[in-house]
């Protein structure tokens, strides 16, 4: 098996078609990149809106049982 480029410079220029073949994988790269970034922070987003979401619902649960606790005490609400 014989390598395709006979050296390194040779491999950066590929065969002169260099600029085409460089930005190509620039363009896939910064395409991936900003994917990966976007994927991460609608993550941490939805994370965040869970918790918040959560948070609420044991505050509303609490605040029923200690109105509904109030109530069989003879309390009046």
């Amino acid at each position: 098996m014989t390598p395709a480029f006979s050296s390194w410079p040779a491999f950066f220029a590929m065969g002169g078609y260099a600029f085409y073949v460089w930005l190509a994988v620039a363009c896939t790269l910064i395409a991936l990149t900003g994917l990966v970034l976007h994927t991460i922070v609608q993550r941490r987003r939805l994370l965040n809106a869970i918790r918040q979401r959560q948070s609420r619902e044991r505050r509303i649960h609490a605040a029923k049982s200690k109105k509904i606790a109030g109530e069989a005490a003879g309390e009046q609400p």
